[in-house]
């Protein structure tokens, strides 16, 4: 089957060409019905516009793109500003934009509005990521491992990071675990499958009870972890001999409770976080970390897409180490 053109989508859609021109476009003069059905129609169809030999020197808008869900936190601020330098060390301007809206991502990838992307977290789905694939759009992705001639992938090894967790705890004598989970996305799955590998390995059982949600972020990891001390009340016998939090935040927001609590880390509980972030060393006690490092997976996300811009470079799969940093917590 050939390429769908912009004419067949206006036949499917019943509206002109120019009407799927603005629409493709985001041009700011459809009704929002008459849009959203000539964006639905192209979805439908796979229409990838006409990039008239894909030269990325003659269209080229010397942009970059940078697309999440949401831009607070220690990892998008590290991540933004590590990005930006490096994008305007090689001549680049970076544009930010923070949606949950697929349609106006893929808007301003299919139409050109950036030269080429980085891809925060999961807003896209595997049939976005294919529709960009035979698009030929130079797209680096840090939530997933894709690679080919115009994708690449920028990933912690979150799974060795699980590992190196549940390791370090069980090396420390401690078998009792819990586990504070993050919000779904890569690392968080990855960090889960890497820690509950070594327990299954290690015949080590782990109780339902001690899992707690922390949606990598502060409060809910806090009143979460306040929510499984009322459940289990002052008998101690229940609480786990230490905790791996999916990510320092949530590992914070746990600290906060249990000591609010009266517990004492690491004599009580000890806890162990992920990423190893700057206020980490000066918390009490400080807190044992995996270091992934925020500022080296944007500067290699950068070169990476700005490689591919270049023609220098195929796309291909970075995976980038993690360390233990033992502090005082466990």
């Amino acid at each position: 089957m050939g390429r769908v053109t912009i004419k067949e989508v206006a036949k499917e859609a019943g509206v002109s060409i120019s009407t799927v021109s603005n629409a493709l476009n985001d041009v700011d003069v459809l009704n929002p019905e008459t849009k959203a059905h000539v964006l639905e129609v192209a979805r439908r169809l796979h229409y990838i516009p006409n990039l008239n030999g894909r030269s990325l020197k003659s269209g080229a808008t010397g942009v970059i793109g940078m697309f999440g869900t949401h831009m607070g936190g220690y990892y998008m601020g590290a991540l933004g500003d590590t990005i930006s330098k490096e994008c305007a060390a090689a001549g680049y301007e970076l544009n930010v934009l923070v949606t949950g809206k697929i349609r106006s991502v893929m808007s301003n990838l299919l139409g050109r509005r950036v030269d080429g992307a980085i891809i925060v977290d999961s807003i896209l789905e595997e049939e976005e990521a294919e529709m960009l694939k035979e698009a030929e759009l130079p797209i680096v992705y840090l939530n997933r491992e894709i690679a080919g001639p115009y994708q690449s992938s920028v990933c912690f090894d979150s799974y060795e990071a699980g590992r190196m967790a549940a390791d370090y705890l069980l090396y420390k004598g401690m078998t009792d675990l819990g586990f504070i989970a993050g919000n779904g996305n890569y690392d968080s799955e990855e960090r889960s499958r890497g820690f509950f590998s070594v327990l299954k390995e290690r015949g080590i059982h782990f109780r339902e009870e001690v899992l707690i949600q922390g949606g990598f972020l502060k409060d809910i990891s806090y009143r979460n972890t306040r929510r499984f001390l009322k459940q289990i009340g002052p008998d101690m016998a229940k609480l786990p001999q230490a905790i791996f939090a999916a990510n320092d935040q949530s590992a914070i927001g746990c600290m906060d409770a249990l000591i609010q609590a009266g517990l004492r880390i690491p004599e009580d509980i000890g806890i162990i976080g992920c990423d190893d972030i700057e206020m980490d060393s000066y918390l009490q006690p400080p807190l044992t970390s995996i270091r992934t490092n925020f500022e080296e997976q944007g500067i290699q996300a950068a070169q990476a897409l700005i490689s591919m811009l270049k023609g220098e470079k195929q796309g291909r799969l970075h995976k980038l180490d993690c360390r233990l940093v033992p502090r005082g917590s466990v």
